[in-house]
């Protein structure tokens, strides 16, 4: 067993952000796989990928995202989030590796008003909750040394995420409406790669299920009133319900998680949303 953690997903936004905070604590024994060699449905490039490197830990941050397209692409969208995870997990269960495997808030329904504890049930309302449910599900067969980040409302400076889209809209629009009866928390991408490093480098074995997100709670309108503000964008923005911009796929009115067992077993300090918004800005203007 060696000391290297292999990276799946690697050119996805998660993975440009381990990268980035790797160099920053000059972490050098990652491997950030091509997408060649980290195919998760391809069993038989697993196998020798694992075979090559016997990693001590795995992140898995590949999956199958499209939550629209999801409830048209329902099997692609179960192979990925299901099936991919199951492949993943088989392997380190039979290499002794850590696996770590990220989630999110769309497992749950999200029809209630407190903060949402890991132990809360899981009742999907859309394809891409289902299949990443079920790919958190088929994992403890195989291993028991997993660590599950359930996480939300992901952005960053790197690939196409909210921050970036609404700073786009603000520079080509003069009024924007965003849905303001939805409410979760926005998680800075570089504040979740920290979190899942801090775990590797402590070697923590307190395994299991865990919400990260950063501190807080906010509605999607209230997100962009920050973000025109914080970036001095004059644009005018209109808060609309979500009844009044229907999608494809059904998305949890109250998804705030909390994340108390993360601070007590995992020792990591979480930062506000809109702290960690303030750094993700001031670095895209940069």
């Amino acid at each position: 067993m060696g000391s290297t953690t292999l990276v799946f997903g690697a050119s996805g936004q998660l993975g440009q952000c381990l990268q980035h905070v790797a160099k920053e604590r000059n972490l050098t024994n990652l491997v950030f796989l091509p997408e060649d060699q980290a195919n998760i449905l391809n069993v038989e490039a697993l196998q020798a990928v694992f075979a090559q490197y016997q990693p001590a830990y795995i992140i898995n941050c590949a999956a199958y995202t499209a939550v629209d397209k999801a409830e048209d692409e329902v099997d692609i969208a179960r192979k990925v989030n299901r099936d991919g995870a199951e492949n993943l997990a088989r392997l380190c269960g039979e290499h002794g590796t850590t696996f770590i495997h990220i989630s999110t808030d769309f497992v749950f329904a999200g029809t209630g008003n407190t903060p949402l504890l890991e132990t809360d049930e899981a009742t999907p309302i859309s394809v891409y909750g289902l299949t990443k449910l079920e790919g958190e599900q088929v994992i403890p067969a195989h291993t028991s040394q997993y660590f599950i980040l359930r996480t939300s409302w992901l952005y960053s400076e790197y690939a196409g995420n909210f921050v970036k889209t609404m700073l786009r809209f603000g520079r080509e629009r003069e009024e924007m409406k965003v849905i303001w009866d939805q409410a979760g928390t926005p998680t800075y991408a570089i504040d979740l790669a920290g979190c899942i490093l801090t775990i590797i480098e402590s070697q923590s074995q307190q395994y299991g299920i865990y919400h990260y997100s950063n501190e807080g709670l906010t509605s999607w309108y209230d997100f962009a009133v920050a973000i025109f503000e914080l970036s001095n964008t004059p644009v005018r923005t209109l808060p609309i319900r979500t009844a009044e911009y229907p999608t494809k796929a059904t998305r949890p009115a109250y998804s705030v998680m909390d994340k108390t067992k993360a601070k007590t077993q995992l020792g990591v300090a979480i930062p506000h949303w809109r702290d960690s918004l303030k750094v993700c800005l001031s670095r895209l203007e940069a």
